[in-house]
């Protein structure tokens, strides 16, 4: 039987060993932002790292020109460890993505030349468009996650967490056409887009008053008219809607439309409502996954906090993943507390020596916790068992 313990110790030499090439990349991709499912240099660059390091790799996989799945090993149990790439519009890596695809590539690399006394298989994924779009969705759809066993991936953040609070949210863009008229002149015969969409804001703003404290809704108005003395005949926003469960989602959604119907009802304006992407589930921690994750965190000196702030709440596409095999999404700290993902000082950070650390303890972290799946039949029954329990409760 191999010895887990021994075996992750000779991972994490050779995440050391590759400290420099893993930072190297790491920073190539935080220099080259590419937006959702635009990602040809970062997915080319990680492809190549991993090809080096062992493995056969699959360009362009399912269905998506910048997704791709790297393979090692054969058979039951098959980990896959999920590498994310895209950047923000504006902001470059200021969710960090650098790190992901990087702690993700180093784990892939360092479990190469082991995975024949483990047994079992590795793949590392290469999901595009997290920042919407969905990509590990419509991977999902086409079978990247049919022999999974568990999946993982780890998330920079400003503190070492087992988890997050996931929210599941769904995109959506509305439009109101109207009729043109001088506002001056003949007001009486315009129909007015913009006061349409003002009204179902403020609605909305109205509606948050008696929304969950887990329930989010914001968005922006993209157009509002061409010029002051012209009723406006088109007006146009983008909407999140975000709620605890996928359930919760449908509820609120509606509430939601309501208030859009309500600002072309007041208004007369022709309304349009089409959903912008795949809508993101929630998330099911696996807990005797996230408890293995923690425990080797904290070989590394690092102390992964059991209770997850209320603070620390987003949405991703890997709750989608979630619901279909045992999967974690930690986070791990590359930044100060006081500085909040999306942001220009986080993006800094990124290429920080504190981004970087990350990197490096993030793969490792990822390396063992593979190792623990692949080595311990406990472990593995117990994972099975609290998915199959969680998925019972959903």
């Amino acid at each position: 039987m191999p010895n887990p313990a021994a075996l992750k110790e000779r991972a994490f030499a050779r995440v050391d060993a590759q400290r420099d090439a893993l930072i190297d990349l790491s920073l190539r991709i935080h220099r080259t932002p590419e937006l959702r499912f635009a990602e040809h240099r970062a997915a080319g660059w990680l492809v190549e790292f991993l090809e080096q390091a062992g493995y056969a790799v699959e360009r362009g996989a399912y269905g998506l020109p910048t997704a791709f799945a790297a393979r090692l090993g054969s058979g039951a149990p098959q980990v896959a460890i999920l590498c994310e790439y895209d950047a923000l519009p504006g902001i470059g890596h200021a969710c960090g993505h650098n790190i992901i695809a990087t702690a993700g590539a180093g784990a892939g690399a360092a479990l190469a030349a082991l995975i024949g006394e483990t047994g079992g298989s590795i793949v590392v994924l290469g999901t595009p468009a997290e920042e919407g779009g969905g990509g590990k969705i419509l991977m999902a759809r086409n079978g990247a996650f049919d022999d999974v066993d568990a999946a993982m991936m780890v998330h920079p953040a400003g503190v070492d967490l087992p988890a997050m609070h996931v929210l599941a949210i769904s995109a959506v863009e509305v439009e109101y056409r109207g009729r043109a008229a001088h506002a001056s002149a003949s007001p009486h015969h315009g129909v007015n887009a913009l006061d349409a969409l003002v009204t179902a804001y403020n609605a909305i703003a109205q509606l948050r008053q008696h929304i969950r404290p887990t329930e989010r809704i914001h968005g922006i108005i993209t157009d509002g008219g061409q010029a002051p003395n012209i009723v406006p005949e088109h007006a146009a926003g983008v909407f999140y809607i975000r709620a605890a469960t996928e359930k919760r989602l449908v509820a609120l959604k509606e509430r939601v439309a309501a208030c859009f119907r309500a600002g072309a009802l007041a208004t007369g304006a022709e309304l349009t409502m089409r959903r912008l992407d795949e809508d993101y589930s929630d998330m099911l921690t696996n807990q005797p996954l996230a408890a293995a994750y923690a425990a080797n965190l904290t070989r590394l000196g690092r102390r992964s906090d059991p209770e997850v702030p209320a603070a620390v709440a987003g949405s991703t596409d890997m709750g989608n993943v979630s619901k279909l095999v045992p999967s974690i999404h930690p986070m791990i700290a590359a930044a100060p507390p006081s500085v909040p993902l999306h942001s220009v000082e986080f993006a800094a950070y990124a290429a920080s020596e504190q981004g970087h650390r990350a990197v490096i303890d993030g793969a490792k972290g990822l390396a063992a916790t593979a190792i623990d799946i692949l080595c311990t039949a406990e472990l593995r029954t117990a994972i099975h068992a609290a998915f199959a329990a969680d998925q019972a409760r959903a």
